[in-house]
């Protein structure tokens, strides 16, 4: 399993010279599994590269965490939208209120974008994506509603090769008076329980969060003990917040990393991960330095 991280910025695409080792793409994660499948995890502006990096696709499953604008933004600039011989295949968290089409919808048409959803040439499906278990191909796909405004689920992949949760926007202690509690009722354990590569929020310093509580995020503090409650074996924090340049990021996660055991790494756009193996947990390699 190949994970690829194309946009790791939360909130607002933030470029210049102060995120270039970071980088300033919001949400896009690819995961190609050892036959050749293509899973794609959000639709931030970190798809416009991906698309742009790709050949030929007969498929594509895009699934997407949420529509807030950080995680869709990208979609309409993905490639293989508008391939006629592609079939692309978007998941989405269902709403009680309208499909994922129509939600799709207002974004991708005018005046907000000049192609409607209805005019793009691939062979497109969408699905709203059901809780619990589905397949994809290649892997074993779970999800399951997270802690977060709106309409959200987080994902599991999984193939003989390893785990990957991806819960990119995740406020696990909000309610609880002291964090972690037990697995039964915290969000997302389902989720990043014994996961090789947990992809997890991690926006908030302490002093930030206090200001922000409810808003759907994470602190790294929080992120680190939601990782060691599920038996985690890599911590990836991501959706670094707009004000964490990269400096503040290479300090943030130094003095979190090995808390409670748990090996912590902020990511960085372009940095790639191989999880390879099935019997003692997958041996997991870093492929960028």
């Amino acid at each position: 399993m190949r994970i690829e991280l194309w946009g790791v910025r939360g909130s607002l695409p933030t470029a210049g010279a102060a995120t270039t080792r970071y980088g300033g793409n919001t949400s896009c994660v690819s995961v190609r599994t050892g036959e050749g499948n293509l899973v794609v995890l959000d639709a931030g502006t970190g798809i416009a590269a991906l698309g742009r990096s790709l050949g030929h696709e007969q498929r594509v499953d895009v699934l997407l965490t949420h529509l807030h604008l950080d995680h869709i933004q990208g979609l309409g600039f993905f490639r293989p939208l508008f391939e006629p011989d592609t079939e692309v295949h978007i998941w989405g968290p269902a709403s009680p209120t309208s499909s994922l089409r129509t939600r799709l919808t207002r974004y991708l048409s005018p005046p907000l974008f000049p192609v409607a959803l209805r005019d793009l040439p691939c062979r497109l499906t969408l699905h709203d994506s059901t809780l619990g278990s589905f397949e994809l191909p290649g892997l074993r796909a779970r999800s399951a509603l997270v802690c977060h405004p709106g309409p959200t689920v987080g994902y599991r992949l999984a193939s003989d090769e390893g785990v990957l949760a991806y819960l990119p926007d995740h406020e696990p202690a909000l309610g609880v008076r002291r964090f972690p509690g037990t697995s039964d009722w915290t969000s997302g354990f389902e989720l990043a329980h014994g996961a090789d590569v947990l992809l997890h929020d991690a926006q908030y310093t302490e002093a930030e969060y206090a200001e922000r509580l409810g808003w759907g995020h994470s602190t790294l503090t929080n992120a680190v003990a939601f990782a060691h409650l599920a038996g985690a074996r890599e911590l990836v924090a991501f959706h670094h917040d707009p004000s964490h340049d990269d400096d503040f990021l290479d300090a943030f996660v130094a003095e979190h990393d090995g808390l409670l055991g748990v090996p912590v790494r902020g990511a960085r756009e372009g940095d790639v991960l191989e999880l390879v193996g099935q019997e003692s947990g997958a041996e997991r390699r870093n492929l960028t330095a």
